[in-house]
């Protein structure tokens, strides 16, 4: 029996995957969680777990420009705590540490009517400094990589799932109370987050080493997710072609309006696996999540 630790308590993924482990796998994985705040952990010996989860960190939550006192913070706890908490697995005889990046390495989504889809050659580029933090993060940690100590760098595109946070409830709610939506061609990476934990899973199972990039099997497009949702609760959205104009206009204004209705994906051939790890459709996911 695999024992894992989960270094950051009462995080969405932490518990989710805490949570689908001990649903669906009861006899083959024991699961703790730590708290990272008050600094205890540091106490803690490590030695026993075969892996270690880190899910601690500071989501990014901030629009245009943050303080000189935000940024510190972001690089303490996005960065220098994560690298910290390496250190110690790999001090105390942990096999594998696995960190949760994010596809905002890679920067910002390209403005409506362009695309961006990365592929195992496009450098990281980050937009800001939550993305750099996450990037100085993977940076130390994967310093530390070893025969004996395996690391694995995620970086998922936008995870969502029920009880998730971010930008999913805000199109959730939206598409409850509107009867019309503008309709957008575009496509973005996502991650339904239990195909996420079985993802988690199968690099615990396979003491996996490396970076990955795992998202659904299929994109998404923005106006077709708003009405997917309402149709989940028996509402139907009328989708209107020809605003796209009109949304390129308010993109100079706000960046709301590209990070909804812009693009950003990863090449599919990126996020391959050699066990099916997306055991749910975006059709599926939809309706788990909101039911």
């Amino acid at each position: 029996m695999k024992k894992i630790l989960i270094t950051g308590a009462n995080s969405y993924i932490g518990t989710s995957f805490e949570k689908y482990v001990k649903e669906n796998f009861p006899n083959r994985y024991t699961v703790d969680t730590v708290d990272m705040i008050d600094g205890a952990w540091r106490e803690m010996d490590f030695g026993g777990y075969d892996s270690i989860f880190h899910v601690a960190g500071i989501a990014h939550s901030d629009n245009g420009k943050i303080s000189a006192e935000k940024e510190k913070l972001y690089y303490a706890v996005n960065t220098d705590l994560a690298v910290e908490a390496a250190q110690k697995a790999k001090s105390d005889g942990v096999r594998q540490f696995i960190f949760m990046s994010s596809a905002i390495v890679y920067g910002e989504s390209a403005p409506i009517g362009k695309s961006k889809v990365i592929t195992e050659d496009t450098p990281v580029s980050p937009a800001n400094c939550y993305g750099d933090s996450k990037v100085q993060a993977e940076n130390g940690i994967r310093l530390l990589s070893d025969d004996a100590f395996k690391v694995v760098i995620l970086r998922p595109p936008m995870i969502y799932g029920k009880g998730s946070k971010g930008n999913y409830p805000l199109m959730a709610k939206l598409a409850l109370k509107t009867p019309i939506f503008p309709y957008v061609k575009n496509e973005r990476s996502m991650l339904y987050i239990g195909n996420l934990c079985e993802f988690v899973r199968l690099m615990l199972e396979n003491e996996e080493n490396g970076t990955f990039w795992p998202q659904n099997k299929e994109y998404s497009n923005t106006s077709e997710l708003i009405k997917m949702i309402a149709a989940s609760h028996g509402k139907n959205v009328c989708l209107v072609k020809g605003f796209g104009w009109a949304l390129r206009i308010v993109s100079h204004i706000t960046g709301l309006v590209n990070k909804a209705f812009g693009n950003l994906t990863y090449d599919m051939s990126l996020s391959k696996y050699k066990e099916d790890y997306r055991l749910a459709t975006l059709f599926e996911s939809i309706r788990y999540t909101e039911k």
